[in-house]
This record gives C-alpha cells, sequence and structure tokens, in this order.
C-alpha cells in the first residue's frame, strides 16, 4: 500500500534493535484517514471471504481493528494479556511472548464471543516473529472457529514471522513488508522496491 509505505518514510523512525517506531500516526498517536484507507484496503484484499469476527489482541491492534470492522459490519473481539473481574465464564486461553516488550502474556478470550461458527479475520499492526498470531490463532482454532486471513499492517519481512503463517496455509496480507531497516541513516527499504 503505497500511501502507508510513503507514511513510513516520512514519519516512521528507525531505531537499534531492528525497531521502527510509528507512533506518530499508527499505534500510539493514530491519524485516522490513513487508519481509513488501511481498512478500505483490508477490506478489498479479503471481501471474497465471509467474515463474522475480527480479533486482535490488546493493546495497538484495536483501533486499527475497529476501522476495519466498520467495512465488513462485523464486530472486533480483542484477546486481553490478563484476566480481568470483568470477565465472566470460561475462556479460551494461550501465551504468547511479545517481540517489543520482551514478556510473556497469559492471553485469554471469553467464549462468548467466539463460536464455532465464526470465520475470522485476525488484524494487527505488526508482524515480526509470529508469536502473536501464532497465539491468537491458537485461540480461534481452541474455539472451534476458522481462521479466514489474517491482515498485518507493517511486516518485518527479514523477521521469521511472516515465513512461519504463510507455511500454516493461512492467507496472510501484509500492506507494507519491510525487508530492511538501518538506524543509521533511517532508511527502510520495501519488499518491491527497486
Amino acid at each position: 500500500m503505497q500511501l502507508l509505505k510513503d507514511r513510513i518514510r516520512k514519519d516512521g523512525i528507525v531505531k537499534q534493535g531492528n525497531v521502527l517506531k510509528v507512533d506518530s500516526f499508527l499505534n500510539h498517536q493514530m491519524d485516522i484517514e490513513l487508519i481509513n484507507e488501511i481498512g478500505k484496503e483490508f477490506k478489498r484484499l479479503f471481501e471474497k471471504e465471509k467474515i463474522t469476527k475480527i480479533l486482535t489482541i490488546e493493546a495497538s491492534g484495536i483501533g486499527i481493528a475497529c476501522i476495519v470492522a466498520q467495512y465488513f459490519n462485523v464486530p472486533v473481539v480483542f484477546a486481553k494479556k490478563a484476566q480481568s473481574i470483568n470477565i465472566e465464564g470460561e475462556v479460551f486461553a494461550t501465551k504468547i511472548e511479545s517481540f517489543t516488550h520482551k514478556k510473556t502474556y497469559d492471553v485469554i478470550v471469553s467464549k462468548k464471543f467466539l463460536k464455532p461458527s465464526d470465520r475470522v479475520l485476525i488484524i494487527d499492526d505488526f508482524l515480526a516473529n509470529g508469536c502473536a498470531l501464532v497465539g491468537l490463532i491458537d485461540l480461534v482454532i481452541s474455539s472451534g472457529a476458522s481462521v479466514e486471513g489474517i491482515g498485518i499492517v507493517i511486516e518485518k519481512g527479514f523477521q521469521s514471522g511472516g515465513e512461519i503463517i504463510r507455511e500454516m496455509g493461512i492467507h496472510l496480507e501484509s500492506l507494507a513488508i519491510v525487508d530492511s531497516m538501518n538506524a543509521e541513516d533511517g532508511t527502510v527499504v520495501f519488499r518491491g522496491d527497486k
């Protein structure tokens, strides 16, 4: 998605340790016009799927998932990283290791919100090593629902996550795939760049 790539080049900040900061427009302060275009693009990419739920993980995927859900006219369910007194009844649970936070989370979704009849589109802001997605896929499979696709805003193509998910045979669409980044000069090279 050229609009997204242009914005990453303009406002993204490359830091040491393969970190791409996009917090000024995507996952802290959110540019709703840009995210609206992202929502339209995911609708175009997955319009043949009969999506009944959008699933993401708290926190930075929620805003994006909500915009995407408007185009599918379906609810958003977000996996919580902690048990809460607000969650009643049984839950589906898994463990997810966060690349960003270098921490393992117990992640849950109430059994009330994922049913075997659901056809799920998973949405997230980043794909790095794939741990979050594998955990979300596990939650969907545990519920008996089906993963119809995964939409990622930015994939770090130089890390293994995309390959892991594609080898699972799941329809994965990433709007911008970063093949390399240089913290010294701030450059970002996207897949398909010449």
